[in-house]
């Protein structure tokens, strides 16, 4: 019984090592597989990943590559369009100056016509004054008859001249002061400040040589001394004169620039713009229409006026 029992015992022991060493293989297989499927899944998407990296290499490289011919294609294009801007510039300013050129042609053949029209006219109220002195100096004049019938000249008889020498007809002493001394007269007091004298002297000048060029220059100063004292409307008259009777004086631009101010200063600014913009239009290249392009754009106004 004992014995049975001791190989029973070691019986069961060897089936339960038999049993533990055949069930270790298969769990140890079982884990392996697990392992190994792991395995191939992690490489599997460490394929997908180098696959997605590649991807997106190669699109990035096709964008960036775009983008570089983008900006390419943009730096072409805005050479291309300064170009063309500068080109449009050139023209600009070469049909400008020829615009100038021409109007200021145009400007000088018109100021030349009204100049003349403007000598002809006087030469024509001239014309007319003379003849209308010739005409009274050739009217016969007829002596008051006295009521006893003898003539009225102290008793002289007809065809003898009266007593002291002189005839009806004699003509009064003209005295008619110098243009040069008057007009240089005029000058030094207009300079020295005493406006009321030069005035007189420059009115002198315009009433005894209204044809003569120095007598655009003296109404110029008319409007220079009547500017100083800021009596703009008499200023704006005599700068007026200047303009349509003597257009072709060197003093025109002057005095056009001067009215142009004038007006301004009364609060009449589109008269006034009007005045400097046909001064830069007329005379182009004078000091004077340097003087009205700074005025004009310090006013916010361009010098020639839109289309």
């Amino acid at each position: 019984m004992k014995i049975a029992g001791t190989l029973r015992n070691r019986f069961l022991a060897a089936a339960l090592f038999a049993a533990v060493f055949a069930l270790a293989p298969v769990r140890a297989h079982a884990v392996s597989k697990e392992i190994i499927e792991l395995q191939t899944q992690v490489q599997q998407l460490l394929d997908m990943v180098q696959r997605l990296q590649s991807t997106l290499d190669t699109r990035f490289g096709v964008l960036q590559n775009l983008a570089q011919q983008t900006a390419d294609q943009a730096k072409q294009m805005s050479t291309t369009v300064s170009d063309l801007q500068q080109k449009l510039n050139a023209q600009n300013d070469t049909i400008n100056g020829k615009t100038d050129t021409v109007s200021g042609q145009v400007q000088s053949l018109n100021d030349s016509v009204d100049e003349l029209k403007s000598r002809i006219a006087k030469l024509d109220k001239t014309v007319q004054e003379l003849q209308t002195q010739l005409q009274n100096a050739q009217a016969p004049q007829q002596p008051a008859a006295m009521p006893n019938g003898a003539p009225a000249f102290g008793g002289a008889t007809p065809g003898s001249a009266p007593a002291g020498g002189l005839t009806p007809n004699s003509p009064a002493v003209n005295q008619t002061p110098p243009l040069q001394e008057t007009f240089q007269s005029g000058l030094r007091d207009y300079n020295a400040g005493k406006y009321e004298l030069a005035a007189g002297e420059f009115q002198d000048v315009l009433r005894y040589y209204p044809l003569d060029d120095l007598a655009g220059t003296a109404q110029f100063y008319e409007g220079e001394i009547a500017y100083q004292q800021k009596k703009y409307d008499e200023a704006v008259n005599a700068y007026s004169l200047v303009l349509e009777g003597f257009s072709g004086n060197p003093k025109a631009p002057a005095a056009q620039l001067h009215k142009g101010l004038a007006l301004i200063a009364l609060n009449k600014r589109d008269a006034g713009i009007h005045e400097l913009r046909l001064l830069v239009q007329r005379h182009p290249r004078t000091p004077e229409a340097a003087s009205a392009r700074t005025k004009l754009s310090g006013m916010g106004v361009k010098a020639v006026a839109a289309r």
